[in-house]
């Protein structure tokens, strides 16, 4: 079966599987080898890892291009791409799909915030107008070449016109060919409950920590319905917090033994990388 064959069957189960966020090739294959189902490649945290820049638009379409195509390579997995706004109006989205989808997305999100965007959990978004975010949203089911290609359209309208026109952007949303909805940054747990009764398409719930949504665990998720949980940002966050400590470590005592509580193995990190199978090539060809 194909990855994206696996990501709509997955998305359609409506388990409320977990889909962690990868900013890298590297932390793709950390979470491949954990045995998650999918990948959500990360605007956020793409531009916060390559580019040092918080999540307010920076990230362009040939940065989250790049980020993809590497993953693709590094991994087998679905992979659910984060497109921001389209990156223009719906002539640029329609572009940036036919560019995504080449780069091995198997489904691309794409809000309705006016550009240049902000982290969903941020204070002062904008949105545009419905009619103009439906005409993006067609834009990009017309774009795609592969049918079983994902078009996932998220509404950031809660935080700025009230969760009932959230969830009324959503129904035109799905009207206008969407495969999959994300209402983002709904604060009540009775939104969060009320959401897969309210809408039809599967959808996806963003578990951001430290964000305004509250946290609800994914078996709960998924006895309500929503086909994925998304935690974007979880490796990166954990990944700061690995630094932190253990460069924190090798300031203070001037050194850093290999402890597996505060670094990765050599050995393992030649695993994740693959340098095993690249050593066995290597013997074929000398």
């Amino acid at each position: 079966m194909s990855t994206r064959k696996t990501l709509r069957t997955l998305v359609n189960a409506r388990r409320g599987a977990i889909v962690p966020g990868a900013f890298n090739a590297l932390s793709a294959r950390v979470i491949e080898d954990l045995g998650f189902e999918a990948i959500y490649v990360t605007g956020a945290g793409v531009t916060n890892m390559n580019l040092g820049l918080p999540d307010q638009g920076f990230m362009g379409l040939a940065e989250i291009a790049e980020a993809t195509s590497r993953i693709r390579d590094a991994v087998g997995l679905p992979l659910i791409v984060d497109m921001d706004t389209g990156f223009g109006n719906a002539l640029n989205t329609y572009h940036s799909v036919r560019i995504l989808e080449r780069a091995g997305a198997d489904c691309i999100q794409l809000e309705d915030q006016v550009a240049p965007k902000r982290c969903g959990h941020f204070s002062g978004k904008e949105v545009i107008s419905t009619e103009e975010a439906v005409s993006k949203i067609k834009a990009a089911v017309d774009a795609r070449t592969d049918p079983d290609f994902m078009i996932m359209a998220r509404t950031d309208a809660a935080a700025t016109h009230g969760f009932e026109a959230a969830v009324e952007r959503a129904m035109r949303f799905a009207e206008a060919g969407a495969d999959i909805l994300f209402v983002e940054a709904v604060t009540k747990a009775e939104e969060i409950r009320a959401l897969p009764q309210r809408l039809g398409p599967p959808q996806l719930m963003n578990m951001v920590i430290g964000g305004k949504t509250p946290i609800f665990g994914a078996e709960e998720l998924g006895t309500l319905g929503y086909g994925i949980v998304l935690y974007a940002n979880a490796a990166l966050q954990g990944a700061l917090a690995g630094m932190q400590k253990a460069l924190t470590v090798l300031r203070d005592t001037q050194r850093v033994d290999e402890d597996p509580n505060l670094v990765a193995p050599f050995a393992e990190r030649q695993r994740l990388v693959g340098k095993p199978d690249w050593d066995a090539l290597e013997k074929r060809y000398t």
